[in-house]
């Protein structure tokens, strides 16, 4: 029993327990958490100086920052317990090794510290003090966030050591019951490695929470009204159910027949018509002689977009379409305007072109550039008018049998095969942070792969869209 365990308990009580008895052939690779480890060691390199090293030895020795040591001791008779402290730092004070310190310190990569961070803390704390023969009443929390390196000091009182403590003994009995359920807040269950093993149990069993647009307040509702599963839910009389929604004033007629249909799609596996629209192909293409696709990589935390793609798409005038990708790279986060010139140059290249993306991160991005460059009105707003989200064309038109609408999982449902398999925004994410640490330009050929694929992927659908719209009726 230790702290890693305590904080993926307190992520998640089922994901503890597959991380200490779950069969790890189902437990896939994570790029989120190999990204944390990267960002951890870059921060505690910074706060020690560069003077990282390891072991207990260390501590002897009185290095400023100790990383890689195990420490166990006894929390309670017959409790065993094991704790990995993610970095010591040296500060003044007194303890079996002379005249000086450690302190537990932790690593963050979003802008709040969290009470995972508060009790891994002081579970390192309470551990060391017994260990080095020192009290310990403090702990650090650590961050790069938008560049911005912050060192925020948490008191580790006698309060947060006793929740601590009956949180892990908690934890201890959690581990030895059964597998518990699948949480019904499963928004971070994207990053989770458990995820896939997880998805395969929660469809088997119906959970109202594969729906799209169903969270836990929402399931939690529809089970105190006697509906269980996605499959109750897919047999459920639209007026019917709104009229027993009114009573927690979730009456909307619009949402809740949303909700069915979305069941029914995702139960049998056959998409739905929301809309006859008959003129699809004429909206997304424009009947222009070609189109750009649009894509965007970025590190969200930094606020640096640092890949924009472009697949150009142009009739031959010979009944087929040229194919052309390009990526414009900013690798150095606005130090110079030079990519800013070449998007503008390929836009205005051809000005009446339609650029074809998906969800409203692109628009957003070219325009905030055109109002870096100081285009007026006129000329913004003809941009956006170019610019067609396919996100919600496919909301607009069509229920798909997915648990979510975005591009993976539709491009993925459209048939569409990425060239690295298992990929995702993390992943790239992970590349772009490798690339920036070695410079190995494999790491950013595999993000300009990446990248293509989207925007392949992206078309994909937009093909789908206009090859599929007039084959199947629109529902009642």
């Amino acid at each position: 029993m230790n702290n890693i365990l305590l904080k993926s308990y307190l992520k998640c009580k089922r994901k503890a327990w597959l991380d200490y008895k779950g069969d790890k052939r189902f437990k896939s690779w994570s790029a989120q958490n190999s990204i944390q480890l990267v960002d951890q060691y870059k921060n505690f390199k910074r706060l020690a100086k560069g003077n990282l090293f390891g072991g207990l030895k260390a501590c002897e020795k009185g290095y400023k920052g100790v990383i890689g040591i195990k420490i166990k001791n006894n929390l309670k008779e017959g409790l065993n317990i094991e704790v990995f402290p993610p970095l010591l730092i040296k500060t003044k004070g007194q303890s079996k090794w002379g005249k000086y310190k450690y302190i537990p310190v932790v690593s963050k990569l979003g802008k709040k510290a969290t009470r995972e961070h508060f009790f891994d803390l002081a579970l390192c704390s309470i551990v060391l003090e017994n260990f080095a023969g020192v009290k310990i009443d403090s702990g650090l929390v650590i961050s790069n966030f938008n560049n911005i390196f912050n060192i925020e000091k948490i008191w580790l009182n006698k309060n947060l050591k006793k929740k601590t403590i009956n949180v892990f003994l908690e934890m201890v009995q959690s581990l030895k019951d059964n597998i518990p359920n699948i949480t019904e807040d499963r928004k971070k269950c994207s990053i989770c490695p458990w995820q896939t093993y997880c998805d395969k149990e929660a469809k088997s069993k119906g959970y109202l929470t594969d729906i799209d647009g169903i969270g836990k307040k929402t399931a939690t509702i529809l089970k105190n009204i006697g509906i269980s599963d996605f499959k109750q839910l897919a047999l459920s009389n639209k007026l019917d159910l709104d009229k027993k929604l009114a009573a927690y004033k979730e009456k909307n007629l619009e949402r809740t027949s949303k909700f069915i249909d979305q069941s029914k799609s995702y139960s049998t596996g056959i998409p739905i018509r929301i809309r006859n629209n008959k003129n699809l192909s004429k909206i997304i293409f424009r009947e222009k002689p070609g189109c750009y696709v649009f894509d965007i990589e970025s590190n969200p935390d930094n606020k640096h977009d640092f890949l924009y793609g472009f697949l150009t798409i142009k009739n031959n005038n010979h009944g087929g379409y040229h194919n052309h990708y390009e990526p414009i790279l900013n690798l150095k986060n606005d130090q110079n305007s030079t990519y800013i010139e070449n998007i503008f140059k390929k836009l205005s290249s051809e000005n009446e072109w339609p650029v074809i993306h998906y969800g409203d991160t692109e628009k957003i991005a070219i325009i905030k550039l055109a109002e870096k460059l100081s285009l007026n009105s006129f000329e913004i707003n003809n941009l956006k008018s170019r610019f067609i989200d396919l996100h919600l064309l496919v909301r607009d038109n069509w229920i798909l049998p997915v648990k979510n609408y975005s591009l993976k999982t539709v491009a993925n449902w459209t048939g569409f095969k990425w060239k690295y398999k298992n990929v995702s925004g993390s992943k790239a994410l992970f590349w772009w942070i490798q690339y920036n640490e070695t410079k190995n330009q494999s790491f950013l050929r595999k993000i300009i792969e990446y990248n293509r694929d989207d925007c392949q992927a992206t078309l994909n659908i937009a093909n789908w869209l206009i090859k599929n719209h007039k084959n199947i009726e629109p529902i009642d």
